[in-house]
């Protein structure tokens, strides 16, 4: 007996989707760009050079990025929360949520050697 399914009867589903889709890509370094605008007040460079945003994930109602903060009590973590949120959605033009990760920011992942 063989593993062999009649292409009759595959059913098709979603997660057959192609692994790369240029148009979500293309999202998501919109996206990116958009959050070069936010800056880190202490350090002065953006959230994206600093490695600050570690995931964005796209919905069709609702986008989510997940990032860190440089500090653990970071004192403008909340402007800098809000500036990612609305830049965000000054591209998807709907409710992005942003979460805080709980990982430690390594300045080696934004290439920064003190």
């Amino acid at each position: 007996m063989t593993d062999t399914a009649d292409p009759t009867t595959t059913p098709t589903t979603a997660a057959e989707a192609p692994a790369f889709d240029p148009e979500r890509r293309a999202t998501e370094l919109a996206i990116l760009d958009a959050l070069r605008a936010v800056v880190d007040p202490e350090i002065g460079m953006n959230v994206v050079e600093l490695a600050l945003i570690k995931q964005i994930i796209l919905g069709t109602d609702e986008s989510e990025i997940k990032m860190i903060l440089t500090t653990p009590f970071c004192p403008y973590a909340g402007a800098m929360i809000q500036q990612v949120r609305e830049q965000a959605e000054s591209v998807t033009e709907h409710p992005v949520k942003v979460t805080l990760l709980a990982e430690r920011w390594d300045p080696r992942d934004a290439g920064l050697m003190w």
